[in-house]
């Protein structure tokens, strides 16, 4: 008696041979587009090869049933992959063929079964063959790369704090991952900048794009542990395409230095991160005189993209990390540097964010004729080093519902390589959504509030501009 099944689909997409064999080879992508997986992961170091190794986790009748999948032929028209599971073993053999009217895709899947499944494959069969026809259509959609921008589903609930708070937590991530949709794109000659990328969303953010093949520069204050950090990246990912710029991103005198050694570099930018955050208390100085949290969160980051704005590419974005914190508060643009009444780190933190969300929507505004895309985005809660050490009372009170960095760095990443993110401009993400950026209009600012903020700004850069002798 057989007891193996044969599952063959064929298909056409209008992708470069480049594109479809990059996201095929890397087999994690199959929890993307596959809806009886549950999650596949890349477990082994190094590039992707013969020999690399995929943890998956298979969604059957209920259950979750371990598979180890092993990459078998690496070929530019063919790929294997062999499935191990306890009672059955799966051959998955991908031909890619270029043709007049695209990449032609077939899919070969070969399952043999023991056991109790042996005697059961007679049932199970009409539902195989379905569940394989499903799966390519669902990679027919990711390859065709044409996802329309995410709509703003939550507006009503999202006025409401404490439903909203609930999409911070680790549940709120969970239920949302739910509805994504593939992303396809390839990012192996995308250059990105990432500030703040020794740890926390920058350090995730930062793997997970180096898994892409991007070209990183991954901006660091501490050499040692960001070369540690470089060579973690190239061992996990393999991953050669990584540069490290040594930077303290709360002095303007080294944001000016960073800018100027990069455009000596003359090298375009697809995607530049803000990340570089902090939260301090008490009151600190910089010693260029500077309120820590205005110079680290809002006037940084400005610096910083207004003197890269000439190397931005065609269709290139700013992806700037906030909080929710600027949910509770209002810009005051006459005490950038929180000078007046009893400081608060929390406070001044969200004062900032809340800045640089006024400055995402002004740069979308003027930037966007011009085919660069602005972002802010809200991690949601994520356990990270900076709740820990600065937040204890708020870190031993949510632990339990926290998000882990890849969780909360996971909208970074969207944002960086989806092809629908590029038809939008100006917005505020939470979970590849778009969010309101008020929940209260006491946080509203004034049309004049917004340009006196510009304004002012503009005048810190010319003041560290003079300075420096720019």
């Amino acid at each position: 008696m057989n007891h193996s099944i044969q599952l063959r689909e064929q298909f056409l997409v209008n992708r470069p041979l480049a594109d479809v064999f990059n996201y095929l080879s890397d087999f994690s992508t199959i929890a993307e587009w596959d809806a009886s997986v549950f999650s596949c992961q890349k477990i082994s170091d190094g590039a992707i090869g013969v020999g690399t190794k995929f943890d998956l986790i298979l969604k059957s009748a209920g259950r979750h049933v371990a598979m180890d999948y092993t990459l078998k032929t690496y070929q530019k028209q063919h790929l294997i992959f062999e499935g191990i599971a306890k009672d059955f073993v799966a051959i998955d053999s991908i031909w890619f063929k270029e043709t007049a009217q695209g990449i032609e895709i077939t899919w070969q899947a070969d399952i043999s079964f023991e056991g109790i499944l042996a005697h059961l494959l007679p049932i199970m069969k009409p539902a195989l063959l379905k569940l394989g026809k499903t799966s390519m259509q669902g990679l027919a959609q990711a390859l065709a790369n044409n996802n329309p921008p995410p709509l703003m589903q939550h507006q009503i609930r999202s006025q409401l704090i404490l439903p909203e708070l609930w999409q911070f937590t680790k549940f709120g991530y969970l239920q949302a991952q739910k509805n994504w949709l593939p992303v396809s794109n390839n990012m192996q000659h995308k250059h990105i900048i990432i500030t703040g990328a020794s740890s926390g969303l920058g350090l995730a953010s930062a793997m997970a794009l180096a898994q892409k093949g991007a070209n990183l520069t991954l901006v660091v204050r501490n050499q040692t542990k960001g070369e540690e950090v470089k060579q973690k990246k190239k061992k996990k990912t393999g991953n050669t395409k990584i540069n490290l710029e040594i930077a303290d991103m709360s002095l303007m005198s080294d944001v000016l230095a960073l800018s100027q050694r990069l455009h000596q570099q003359q090298y375009p930018i697809d995607v530049l991160i803000n990340n570089a955050g902090a939260l301090f208390n008490p009151r600190q100085q910089t010693k260029e005189g500077l309120e820590q949290s205005f110079a680290l969160l809002l006037l940084s980051p400005f610096m910083f993209t207004q003197q890269l704005k000439p190397l931005l590419a065609h269709n290139s974005r700013v992806i700037n990390v906030l909080s929710g914190g600027m949910y509770s508060q209002a810009i005051d643009v006459n005490d950038l540097e929180s000078q007046q009444g009893t400081y608060s780190g929390s406070v001044a933190y969200a004062k900032a964010k809340r800045g640089l969300m006024v400055i995402t929507e002004e740069w979308a505004k003027k930037w966007q004729k011009e085919g660069i895309s602005v972002h802010a985005m809200h991690p949601g809660w994520a356990e990270t080093a900076g709740v820990v050490d600065s937040l204890p009372k708020f870190y031993k009170l949510t632990k339990p519902i926290l998000r882990t960095p890849k969780q909360g760095a996971d909208t970074i990443v969207w944002l960086a390589s989806a092809t629908e993110a590029s038809q939008t401009t100006g917005l505020f993400w939470l979970d590849r959504e778009p969010r309101p950026t008020h929940l209260t209009v006491k946080t509203q600012e004034t049309p004049l509030q917004r340009t006196q903020l510009w304004q002012a700004l503009l005048g810190y850069e010319k003041t560290f501009l003079s300075k420096n002798g720019h």
